[in-house]
């Protein structure tokens, strides 16, 4: 008897085995640098970067916009421009976008409401510059076939 699966989890597991040695190249260090130069030069988001919770979850999103990246990156590879495969994942990295902003906002000390709009830019400078290093990440990987 052989063991049925179905492509759904075949692909998932591809996913996952693909996602997994994209994030080898990844450091702490580094995510903990890019939190600090996007959220700490400010008053207002070095109030409440210090909270770790807060922190980990800039990490989280900074995680899931490199493999983002990574994942659109084979469009790249074939000759697409990074904008034009912004607009492919539009949804996703606005997602994660305003996700970020939100938590931010729930958890801030209350005085986000004046400067919400320069710290909802943070955030799209934050997710972009993820994206950005997962998307050539990704690129340089299919270049040396290691997709």
């Amino acid at each position: 008897m052989t063991v049925i699966t179905t492509f759904k989890e075949k692909k998932r597991e591809k996913q996952i085995k693909y996602e997994r040695s994209v994030l080898r190249d990844l450091s702490i260090n580094t995510l903990k640098e890019r939190v600090k130069h996007y959220f700490g030069s400010t008053p207002l988001a070095s109030s409440f970067v210090m909270n770790t919770g807060i922190e980990e979850a800039c990490y989280d999103v900074a995680l899931e916009a490199f493999l983002l990246g990574a994942k659109f990156s084979k469009f790249g590879y074939y000759g697409e421009k990074l904008d034009d495969v912004r607009h492919r994942c539009f949804k996703e990295e606005k997602h994660l976008i305003d996700t970020l902003y939100n938590f931010l906002l729930y958890w801030g000390n209350g005085e986000e409401g004046a400067m919400s709009e320069s710290l909802y830019y943070l955030c799209e400078q934050y997710i972009y510059a993820w994206f950005k290093e997962g998307f050539d990440k990704g690129q340089r990987r299919h270049k040396l076939r290691l997709h």
